[in-house]
């Protein structure tokens, strides 16, 4: 297998690259945040019906803020590498064979071998290459032709690498 392909110098790509990798990290602050939120309306509704509510409600209600504020966090973070990476366009390019994946962007390259991914995601516009549990890279499907983005999948499912969103 060889796959060849170039990446535009697009001012909106390296936003939705840094989104697609912090979305892997950041889901946990969503989850803690509804977990934070739900137990600090629960807390609040529960009292706001005993004696002592109005001494604890102020606990409950800083639960629910906290819980509200992380889950916003993860967007608030990906909109922010949305809006510093579009300065960072360059044309790039990536090499795909049997033993690595090779990407350039600009005058920088580095590679990655195949032998030390531990799994790929497959997301909405790329496959999220992950070396360890950290993702590491991405592979922009988009920008592939059809044939060979169902030669890379194909690849990738035989070595057991390929998960599902």
């Amino acid at each position: 297998m060889h796959i060849r392909f170039d990446v535009p110098a697009d001012p909106a790509y390296p936003g939705r690259v840094a989104a697609a990798l912090s979305s892997v990290r950041l889901r946990r602050y969503g989850y803690v945040g509804a977990a934070l939120t739900a137990v600090g309306v629960i807390g609040f509704v529960v009292s706001r019906g005993s004696a002592r509510g109005e001494q604890i409600s102020s606990l409950w209600v800083a639960m629910v803020v906290g819980g509200v504020l992380s889950m916003l966090y993860g967007p608030w973070v990906r909109l922010r590498a949305r809006r510093r990476s579009g300065r960072y366009a360059v044309e790039g390019g990536y090499d795909i064979t049997d033993d690595n994946i090779m990407m350039r962007s600009g005058s920088e390259s580095g590679g990655i071998a195949w032998d030390g991914v531990a799994q790929v995601r497959d997301t909405r516009e790329f496959w999220v290459v992950y070396v360890g549990r950290m993702p590491a890279t991405v592979i922009p499907r988009e920008l592939m032709s059809a044939e060979d983005a169902e030669t890379l999948r194909a690849f990738m499912a035989g070595r057991g690498l390929l998960r599902g969103r």
